[in-house]
């Protein structure tokens, strides 16, 4: 199955939910002009690293951005990974992805596994309990945010499950460009799997992020790469090439994971 996708490599007002959806909106409406499948936000695309006013900013129980993502997707018929948002809920603020399918059916979400202290996110932010995985069109899809990258146990523990792409929500800074391609080449290589990844655009007051939003073969070949700048990323994916790339290197049945701890 082949399938087009649509990074929106947002540049993310700080802190101003409102202004990030009007954006938003008019960037999916540019997207859907190319006859896309598939739409992909970046991470905590409503707020920005705003992380001091997330008690005030954050979407209780995701209702609003879920609303927004339903709305937005049953208007274009277009699935859309919704990158993430801060989620208010009873238990605390965690960083969460959504997925809305195109008949505007919440799918999935995903809650933030590894915390990225650098950027201070474990003084405001509660880690998630649940996997990435999710079913759309038949075929298994797995959803990662940002530092989860850093992680290839995780990422495997999903492929391990029968992922054939990753999509990859990110707020990846600048200074560590290099590492966000190397470490998503290899997460492609090493899971012989598709990887599309939406990484932001812009500056807020403390960071200035890579761009270099980027859809990755299983053969680990750059399909398609993004500016610094904000735009929009268009490419394909044809999931039948995952199978014929697990089958020359049977890389899965060879696992030993018996010794592997």
């Amino acid at each position: 199955m082949k399938l087009k996708i649509s990074c929106l490599q947002m540049n993310i007002a700080f802190g101003d939910p409102t202004k990030n959806m009007l954006e938003a909106e008019k960037l999916i409406a540019q997207a859907i002009e190319q006859q896309t499948d598939v739409i992909v936000l970046p991470e905590l695309w409503t707020t920005g690293y705003d992380l001091t006013r997330l008690d005030e900013l954050a979407d209780s129980n995701a209702a609003s951005s879920t609303s927004f993502l339903q709305k937005m997707a049953q208007k274009y018929q277009v699935h859309i990974i919704g990158g993430s948002i801060a989620n208010k809920t009873d238990d605390g603020i965690y960083n969460t992805l959504l997925v809305v399918n195109k008949k505007g059916e919440k799918i999935h979400e995903y809650s933030k596994l590894h915390l990225f202290q650098l950027m201070d996110e474990h003084l405001f932010l509660k880690s998630g309990k649940e996997k990435g995985l999710f079913t759309l069109e038949d075929h298994s899809f797995a959803s990662m945010i940002c530092y989860d990258i850093r992680f290839p146990e995780w990422i495997r523990a999903h492929t391990t499950k029968g992922a054939e792409a990753i999509f990859v929500v990110a707020e990846w800074p600048l200074p560590r460009l290099e590492h966000w391609k190397a470490l998503l080449i290899a997460r492609a290589i090493e899971n012989q799997c598709y990887i599309i990844a939406c990484n932001r655009a812009g500056d807020d007051p403390n960071n200035t992020f890579a761009g270099h939003s980027i859809i990755i073969d299983p053969w680990g070949e750059i399909i398609t790469e993004a500016g610094v700048e904000q735009e929009i990323l268009h490419g394909e994916i044809d999931l039948s090439k995952v199978k014929e790339v697990r089958k020359m290197i049977p890389i899965f049945a060879d696992r030993k994971p018996e010794y592997y701890l």
